[in-house]
């Protein structure tokens, strides 16, 4: 039988959209989901011990604000709410790019919402927690052979903090040598994400860039005239966040700790060298995996996460505690020495994203990890490939093959129609696509940034381009097609002016009030 195959055309797309209220205006006095019932004697004798040891004035004056909302009402809400939602469960996701968005295996969140992961709480006795405990083990085990470190931390909440985290190893170190006040410069490059330097600046250091050199690699003559008795470290991505990968990063690592520095590696971009290059061989001394990103666990709209670190035996004394040991058959959490850093969050990271990352690595083996990283980094090559043919586009600063991502630029379209990268960002959403422009500042002109990883097919990543050659084609001939959309969304073009000004910044409903009220509201 012979098949007929049809080029697929752009994804005829609606999103749903409901004028709904958020909750708080949903409110009802005297409407209730649930009639708790009456506490006994014994419980309330006890909370009323606990409350009587609480200071006065941590005590509420009140009932807190909540809105009192029947069941069927709160239903309704939140399932509307998801039905103005997209993810990656729901589209080709491949237009967050540095986030590394990936099918999550449905039978590893069915494994963490089993009774015996959900009732887990952190101050449980150790013999109580032997089965997590001996999962952080093995997969501290499992991310030492991945990147070749020695000991690893899963305490840090998300990449950032791992980032900081590591600053705060580097002060540690050369403190504890009477190096500390010297050595008071950091060193990164112009592509590196902002943490990276910004984390740094947190912990007090002087951050010198190196810029690219004229092949567009970060240019290690530059880093040659930077390093001194003053350079406390190097912090890097490799690849960075445009997809270059650096291939002579051995030498810069050399380079730094020839001066006495401690070489940092940020690996939130480490899909697609999985199997093929360590940190260890890279002269790392530090790196760090957001599990929520390479490994297969969900970002849960900013949490929660884990940013996986690990060091060299030199540097282990330093890492934030606990870390989990084992001591014969039984699992230890091995609170910290007097090197210690101490701890960067309470207790010792999230059970479930550890559980999911360890399962998604199990089930694939080494030979499956290398697939991943080859997988990934063809999807790109393909992607970059198509992508540069549309007429507006382009991918500044070096030719040839990019790695797991690439930072785009529409500067040509946005110089002949004036379409904007904001512009195509609310086109796609009529497509039911997602698309990121780049963290700020720019340093690639009107830049987007996508990043296919292996769990994309052909005929996904094709869906995907056909979207944006369309809105290419509309830019040229009816540029105000793309400038006034959406139009079959539920997001809208939004002012954000005001998203420098702390003055409107509201944080909570109750801020929201108080700041758009009238005042003939507020008397």
């Amino acid at each position: 039988m012979k098949r007929i195959i049809r080029e697929r055309k752009v994804r005829n797309f609606h999103q749903a959209k409901w004028d709904e209220p958020v909750i708080f205006e949903l409110h009802k006095p005297g409407e209730r989901g649930v009639e708790a019932p009456q506490a006994e004697s014994a419980i309330e004798a006890a909370v009323g011990d606990g409350i009587s040891s609480i200071p006065e004035n941590m005590k509420r004056t009140g009932l807190p604000a909540l809105p009192e909302i029947g069941q069927a009402k709160v239903l309704r809400h939140y399932l509307r709410l998801s039905q103005e939602t997209l993810g990656s469960d729901f589209n080709v996701e491949i237009g967050q790019g540095t986030c590394t968005m990936k099918y999550i295996p449905r039978v590893n969140e069915m494994m963490i919402r089993t009774p015996k992961m959900m009732d887990l709480h952190p101050l449980q006795h150790e013999d109580d927690v032997q089965g997590i405990l001996e999962i952080y083990h093995r997969l501290d085990l499992a991310m030492r052979e991945i990147s070749g470190m020695d000991r690893f931390s899963f305490q840090p909440s998300s990449g950032t903090q791992a980032l900081l985290t590591m600053a705060s190893i580097v002060r540690a170190y050369h403190d504890s040598r009477g190096e500390g006040e010297r050595r008071n410069e950091i060193i990164t490059t112009m592509f590196s994400h902002p943490s990276q330097a910004a984390t740094a600046v947190v912990k007090g250091y002087k951050i010198i860039t190196v810029m690219p050199d004229e092949d567009g690699f970060p240019d290690i003559e530059q880093l040659k005239r930077a390093v001194s008795d003053r350079t406390a470290g190097f912090v890097v991505a490799n690849p960075e966040d445009t997809g270059i990968f650096n291939p002579r990063i051995r030498e810069f690592t050399d380079i730094v700790h020839a001066a006495g520095g401690i070489c940092y590696y940020d690996q939130a971009n480490a899909n697609g060298l999985l199997g093929i290059t360590r940190a260890k061989e890279a002269g790392f001394d530090m790196c760090f995996f957001n599990l929520h990103k390479t490994f297969a666990a969900p970002h849960m709209c900013g949490g929660p996460a884990t940013g996986a670190l690990g060091v060299v035996e030199a540097l282990a004394p330093f890492l934030p505690g606990p870390v989990v040991s084992r001591n014969g058959d039984r699992y230890e959490l091995e609170e910290p020495g007097d090197l210690s850093i101490g701890k960067v969050r309470s207790f010792h990271g999230v059970a479930q994203t550890v559980l999911r990352a360890y399962a998604w690595i199990r089930s694939l083996g080494a030979d499956g990890l290398l697939n991943v990283a080859q997988a990934a980094v063809l999807n790109n090559n393909y992607l970059y490939h198509k992508i540069l043919q549309i007429p507006g586009a382009s991918a500044p600063y070096i030719k040839g093959s990019r790695l797991e991502q690439v930072r785009y630029s529409w500067q040509k379209m946005t110089e002949d129609t004036g379409v904007t990268t904001e512009d195509v960002t609310r086109r796609m959403c009529d497509f039911g696509l997602h698309y990121w422009t780049s963290h700020h500042p720019y340093v690639v002109p009107q830049p987007f940034t996508l990043e296919p990883t292996e769990s994309y097919s052909k005929e996904d990543l094709d869906e995907y381009i056909q979207a944006l050659a369309q809105i290419s084609r509309e830019a040229y001939s009816e540029p105000e097609t793309v400038k006034n959309a959406p139009t079959r969304s539920t997001v809208h073009r939004i002012d954000d002016s005001s998203f420098d000004d702390p003055a409107k910044w509201c944080i909570t409903w109750r801020a929201y009030l108080k700041k758009t009220a009238s005042p003939q509201t507020e008397a």
